[in-house]
């Protein structure tokens, strides 16, 4: 990751020609926000000195305590490459900051800065995240709004002239690298109109940024081309939906401490309780990684989708899987997350759940490497498989449930993401949907 002081930043607007400055945050909600600055404005936006109103936000704060500020991380400087020569445009991304100058609580991003500190407590160095998001691209109509017509008939690692999109995707990866992300692959998924490209692992909070860029260059970039950039977990009924693996590892001034060269498998004790902890917590941790009532139609649609709380190594039917690579590349995937949730939410409760089985020494249960969607009910009770909950209203039960992943997410956000998501619930469950008036107004 590139390094900038204040003088850095300040002498590239300059020989840059960039005339306005994005301060960028995410609501708890996970979209992005931002306050757009003129470059006359650079040197106090970089003191920490540019004042918003909170309350405007969703999740953040009354507006009677509204004053709130946004202090920027120097090393997210990046000049957005599709901005116009004469004018450019850059942005820094922000960590949130209350009146009386401390992170503020509802803030995701500084949120997980504090689980990371409760994790260097426990001694680890860093938690690197590798995340694979999934999307779609689809036609705008005539007006430009977004539609689900398919923009092609490609499958898994198809390849131009039936992938039709490829154009938009390669311009993507390009986007991407110009603004410094090591582009490790780019492919068509296995959904017409799906595709997934994939970025080199960082550190934790640097991986959710990159996430929040990722998705902001990909809706940028489609428009160019005429498409639509979807990270909606399950848009088209009987297609695969959007998935978003997290690959994570843990780490100590030694390296990688969840590879152990003596162990029968190559996963160290720690590895062990941390998956484990995973595993405990899965059901907690579900309405933050899966947060829309949409996530549970991919959940439940099968399509390789996890929704079995289980372990195994090469079995891609379990929520956690172990890839085979070890030494300093040992890590878990967990599989059940979808490119909505918010990341840095979804980080922090994925890592809360893995230190709380450290800390509590939770033993593993033994690996299901059989595929669990073939397995009767009877058999997944013999091998102790829970279901991950089915709707977002038993996610919801599941978090109220859990005080580790309340932790995680601590009391403000907790709150404030409850309520919110009780009122989706709620919504969508008063709604009269066409399969209901298919399958019910004659009949009844």
């Amino acid at each position: 990751m590139d390094e900038y002081t204040r003088e850095d930043i300040i002498r590239i607007a300059e020989a840059e020609n960039v005339r306005y400055v994005r301060l960028q945050f995410t609501d708890i909600l996970g979209t992005i926000k931002n306050v757009e600055i003129p470059t006359t404005q650079l040197g106090k936006a970089l003191d920490g000195e540019m004042m918003f109103d909170g309350s405007s936000i969703e999740g953040f704060v009354r507006v009677e305590e509204s004053d709130m500020f946004l202090k920027p991380d120097f090393n997210t400087w990046r000049i957005f490459p599709w901005s116009d020569d004469n004018a450019k445009s850059a942005r820094l991304i922000c960590d949130v900051y209350d009146i009386n100058g401390e992170p503020f609580d509802g803030d995701p991003r500084s949120n997980l800065k504090r689980v990371i500190k409760e994790m260097e407590e426990m001694d680890y160095t860093s938690f690197n995240l590798g995340p694979e998001p999934e999307f779609f691209l689809f036609k705008l109509d005539k007006e430009g709004n977004p539609t689900t017509e398919m923009n092609d008939e490609g499958g898994y690692f198809d390849l131009a002239p039936i992938d039709s999109s490829e154009d938009a995707r390669r311009e993507i990866a390009r986007t991407l690298e110009e603004i410094g992300f090591e582009v490790e692959m780019s492919h068509h998924e296995a959904g017409p109109s799906q595709h997934e490209i994939s970025f080199k692992y960082a550190d934790a909070v640097t991986a959710c940024d990159n996430i929040q860029t990722f998705k902001l260059v990909a809706k940028t970039i489609a428009r160019k081309h005429n498409l639509h950039a979807t990270f909606m977990p399950k848009p088209l009924y009987g297609i695969a939906g959007n998935g978003m693996h997290f690959n994570v590892s843990l780490f100590k001034e030694g390296g990688n401490v969840f590879y152990d060269e003596n162990d029968e498998f190559g996963l160290s004790g720690d590895m062990r309780h941390f998956m484990a902890g995973i595993l405990e917590h899965a059901r907690g941790f579900t309405a933050v990684c899966n947060p829309l009532v949409n996530s549970y139609k991919r959940l439940q649609s099968g399509f390789e989708a996890p929704k079995y709380i289980a372990w195994s190594g090469r079995n891609r039917t379990p929520l956690l899987r172990i890839p085979s690579a070890r030494g300093a590349a040992t890590r878990a995937e967990v599989r059940s997350l979808d490119p909505s949730a918010n990341p840095y939410l979804a980080t922090a409760a994925v890592l809360k759940a893995g230190l709380d089985g450290i800390k509590q020494e939770i033993e593993l249960d033994t690996p299901v490497n059989q595929n669990i969607f073939k397995m009767s009910k009877k058999e997944r009770e013999i091998e102790n498989v829970e279901d991950l909950p089915t709707t977002l209203y038993t996610a919801l039960k599941a978090l109220k449930e859990d005080d580790v992943i309340q932790e995680a997410l601590g009391e403000h956000i907790y709150k404030q993401f409850y309520k919110n998501k009780s009122v989706e619930w709620n919504m969508y469950s008063s709604q009269i949907s066409q399969w209901e008036i298919d399958e019910y107004l004659k009949n009844y």
